[in-house]
């Protein structure tokens, strides 16, 4: 649908609508919004460019109303999800959103069936589809469509090298799901081994380009969230690694751990995808110059993850 030109007039009982549940309201709006995003934001919402796409019903009748819906719909999506994603998280919505300002738009590119949101010229725009003006207004960011379109938006600028090849979605849960307790299951593995300096390496730019291009193929069968899950995977890969270090008796026998520090020299245990597995059919260890890897192909990626380890013995 093209873009229609704003409207000229509008009715006079519409005005009074738009004076009444909007205008009267907005400051106290962008404050709530503000206070959610924790930083100053703006709502630049044009009524007369809007009310051509309304083709009837609330859009139409109460159109001041239906803007209020939006941005307040929009508000109570943003806490839900800023609560998920923590201070971290927030901070980089903010830099994403560099303009904060929230607005009201045509989705032109027919990319929703009835609402959505993108993120344009560093402003959150909550998308209406054409004829749809007024329909599904509380879903318009809910949080799958917010993270496709914080994913879709360019990186913040950032000397992190990570920052600029993840995802939004990628780093929200290194953030929230590797990160926190990344020290914690380090520090199980030193003291299983009796290696207080053991260092884990997860790779995470390698794994997510090598994901990336496997969701790309056709007929995959690769998880659609495969980058929101790229932390606590990554995780639970390491965790399972520790757990089978227990049950192989590594903690308990010199021998087993002397033998271990003898082959991986280096000290150092690290995930990574592979082409093709040696071992096993979903996940495997493997020992190259000094350093264990926990290993699986793109397409078995989250399968079976607490075995990766456990031909580890065989493999020293």
């Amino acid at each position: 649908m093209s873009r229609l030109p704003p409207a000229e007039k509008l009715p006079l009982a519409l005005r009074k609508n738009i004076r009444d549940e909007w205008d009267n309201k907005k400051s106290d709006v962008e404050k709530q919004l503000s206070d959610a995003l924790t930083t100053p934001w703006t709502v630049d919402v044009n009524p007369n460019q809007l009310y051509p796409y309304a083709t009837d019903g609330y859009a139409k009748e109460s159109l001041g109303s239906c803007i209020a819906s939006y941005i307040v719909g929009a508000i109570y999506r943003l806490k839900d999800y800023t609560n998920n994603v923590g201070d971290e998280g927030l901070k980089e919505l903010n830099t994403i959103c560099y303009a904060h300002v929230m607005t009201i738009d045509l989705d032109d590119a027919k990319r929703f069936s009835y609402c959505g949101v993108d993120v344009y010229e560093g402003k959150l725009r909550i998308l209406f589809a054409p004829g749809n003006l007024g329909v599904n207004i509380d879903d318009a960011l809910n949080r799958d469509a917010l993270l496709r379109a914080l994913n879709d938006a360019p990186p913040p600028a950032s000397d992190d090298s990570a920052a600029a090849t993840l995802s939004f979605a990628a780093r929200s849960d290194i953030r929230k799901e590797y990160e926190p307790r990344a020290e914690e299951i380090r520090a199980q593995i030193a003291e299983a081994l009796e290696k207080p300096d053991i260092k884990l390496t997860p790779n995470f730019e390698d794994t997510f380009a090598k994901l990336r291009e496997e969701s790309k193929a056709k007929k995959t069968e690769i998880r659609g969230d495969w980058d929101g899950v790229l932390g606590s995977f990554t995780r639970l890969y390491f965790e399972g690694f520790a757990s089978q270090l227990r049950y192989q008796k590594f903690d308990e026998d010199d021998m087993l751990r002397e033998g271990f520090h003898e082959v991986v020299e280096k000290g150092e245990v690290a995930f990574r995808i592979v082409d093709k597995l040696k071992y096993e059919s979903y996940c495997e260890c493997e020992i190259e110059d000094g350093v264990l890897y926990l290993q699986c192909t793109s397409k078995t990626w989250g399968t079976n993850i607490e075995s990766a380890a456990q031909g580890l013995l065989s493999r020293l």
